[in-house]
């Protein structure tokens, strides 16, 4: 028996070294989740593989690569189907979604975004939820939607938009028609709408979200991380939505702390709306100043000037500041950048995305080309830079920089220190945090019923998720019952056949032991090696030798009153011309002593692999002669 890993403190520890090895080694952060779901997870996976201890487990993965795919399988737990909550997909069909086409006008692009897609119902129930708003010709045009998760074998299916018929049955028989194509036993979605959907590898708690979004969808997905990653995760999203954009949550999620960037639309439904402000303004830059000049060399000599106090007012700027060129090299640095990051003057002309500075605190490549294919300056706020035991802060501007109506000429990338502002509002937010605690301490009984009722959810979704792996078990199981049940029938099948064969060979073999039985002369039945078949009662009769005491035995071999060995010529020339010999009279004696002439008759036997039928008759001697 395999018992269960013992959790404590030190396990507390080896999880924890665990969770920095799958990040270092696979790139797989789970840091951030819940560690009493994330170490039921792993301690459920390592008691099937009959482990102890964390650090016995982290020998298994460096030796054994695919139990890092089994591990990622059990970690992240699909669970999903069309229309999840029908009453939520109903409100935000009735109410959200007319409001969200009305806002963007009648030719913008509508962008969605379904984090965590798992394999892709999700994103599938939003294509089908704005066809069914807008049309299905208005919303090819116009609704393009975003499906992400970190799973790559759950994308893959997500891909593929094929669906078993049981997955659908959440889905309205008209529904389904008319957006699935039967394809086999599954269905398929259909071509048109699936290419509007783009699946894509995206970690929430890593990579740069997708901005300007209308409305964002991340159901049952924030439960599994801890409080500080939910925080990161929001703000991400809040970056994600444009002013008055949606945000559709899981019944088991909420926003008790966003109020002031979030206004709640259903909180039953788990559904909010972004509040304006926080928008970055495009950059516009100046127009240049023409000055006048007496001489040429007075002009030159104030371009120089002019040049070198822009210089000097650019490097002396408060904040940290990095300027590109069209193809990407590094063509300023001020003085605070390169105080803050290190840079120097080698670092001019160098591409900018070998530097450290592109992808830390915050990855720039993206959101370069983002900026500059929009033509709008980008900000980032609260961007995290981690040196040693200290974090700093910074909100990052990406202004692109035009010299006409074609594209950016050049980058200007900006770090704002936030540092103190973000602590001071952090403290702020602590302090509020603890009136708010207070203050919930003396809420009536009835918010104690909605904390127990969340806690409940939360506790019903775990259960749903290990029913939906109960039903799947269910229905291998059911799967292999019917297997075993079809090779039962088949069995039992081939038994009443060789019944009946059977029954048909004991009648055959009567009805000939019968025959050989009546005839009154002796039979005996020689195999080609001459070892005896058959002894019948008239060759009992003649020679007193009972069948168990001859069959199987050498014909030649047998002490009785003929002389086999008269018979060994006729019997070879029998065997040898497959002709029946002509009678041979042989003197004999016969069980009761007395002597007389023994006529026998040497026949060919096709059966048992030849052999010959010696027939023999006691004839008087008068006759024999």
């Amino acid at each position: 028996m395999t018992r269960e890993p013992v959790a404590g403190p030190g396990a507390d520890q080896g999880l924890e070294e665990l969770l920095h090895f799958l990040r270092d080694a696979r790139g797989f952060d789970f840091t951030g989740y819940k560690r009493s779901t994330l170490g039921r997870r792993i301690r459920k996976r390592m008691v099937d593989v009959g482990v102890q201890g964390y650090a016995d487990y982290r020998d298994l993965l460096e030796t054994d690569t695919g139990e890092f795919r089994t591990l990622f399988n059990t970690i992240l737990i699909n669970v999903t189907s069309v229309f999840r909550d029908p009453g939520a997909w109903d409100m935000l069909q009735r109410e959200v979604v007319p409001q969200i086409v009305e806002e963007a006008g009648s030719d913008s692009e509508i962008r969605v975004w379904s984090a965590g897609c798992s394999s892709g119902e999700e994103a599938f129930s939003l294509a089908i939820m704005f066809a069914e708003v807008l049309g299905v010709e208005e919303s090819l045009n116009r609704v393009k939607i975003y499906a992400t998760d970190i799973d790559e074998e759950a994308l893959r299916e997500a891909r593929s938009g094929l669906y078993s018929a049981k997955s659908l049955e959440p889905l309205p028989t008209e529904l389904r028609e008319r957006y699935f194509e039967q394809s086999g036993a599954k269905y398929v979605f259909r071509p048109d709408l699936r290419r509007r959907v783009i699946f894509g590898r995206h970690d929430i708690t890593r990579d740069a979200p997708i901005s300007r979004l209308d409305l964002l969808v991340c159901r049952n997905t924030l439960m599994y991380f801890n409080v500080e990653a939910q925080t990161q995760i929001v703000d991400r999203f809040h970056f994600a939505l444009r002013e008055g954009g949606h945000l559709f949550l899981g019944k088991a999620e909420m926003l008790l702390n966003d109020a002031e960037r979030f206004e709640a639309v259903s909180i039953r439904q788990r559904i909010f709306r972004r509040r304006s402000g926080g928008d970055s303004t495009p950059y516009t830059p100046a127009a240049p100043k023409i000055r006048a000049s007496t001489g040429i060399g007075t002009e030159m000599r104030e371009a120089t000037r002019t040049r070198q106090l822009r210089d000097l007012i650019l490097d002396a700027a408060p904040s940290a500041g990095v300027a590109l060129d069209a193809e990407g090299a590094v063509v300023m640095i001020n003085s605070q950048a390169r105080a803050r990051f290190g840079l120097t003057a080698h670092d001019m002309g160098r591409p900018f995305q070998d530097l450290e500075l592109s992808y830390r605190p915050i990855e720039l490549r993206s959101l370069i080309d983002q900026a500059t294919h929009e033509r709008r300056t980008l900000r980032v706020n609260g961007a995290e830079r981690h040196l040693g035991d200290m974090v700093q802060y910074f909100d990052v501007l990406i202004q692109p920089i035009s010299g006409g109506p074609g594209l950016p000429v050049a980058v200007n990338i900006t770090f704002i220190d936030v540092t103190l502002a973000t602590q001071l509002k952090a403290e702020v937010k602590r302090v509020r945090e603890d009136l708010e605690t207070a203050y919930e301490e003396l809420q009536s009984t009835n918010e104690e019923l909605e904390t127990t009722n969340e806690e409940l959810q939360s506790s019903i979704e775990e259960l749903e998720t290990t029913n939906e792996e109960l039903q799947s078990t269910n229905e291998e199981l059911e799967t292999t019952n019917e297997e075993l049940q079809s090779g039962h029938e088949e069995l039992e099948t081939m038994n009443d056949e060789m019944r009946l064969r059977t029954a048909d060979l004991d009648e055959a073999r009567a009805f000939l032991e019968g025959v050989v039985g009546s005839i009154a002369a002796g039979v005996i039945v020689l195999s080609a090696n001459m070892r005896v078949k058959s002894w019948n009662r008239g060759a009992i009769g003649l020679w007193g030798l009972r069948v168990d005491e001859v069959v199987d035995e050498n014909f030649f071999a047998l002490d009785f009153g003929l002389p086999t060995t008269e018979l060994r010529e006729v019997i070879q020339q029998c065997i040898a011309s497959g002709e029946r010999s002509k009678p041979l009279s042989i003197p004999a004696v016969n069980r009761i002593g007395r002597s007389i002439n023994c006529l026998v008759t040497c026949s060919p036997f096709d059966g048992h692999n030849g052999g010959v039928v010696l027939l023999m008759e006691d004839v008087p001697h008068d006759t024999a002669d």
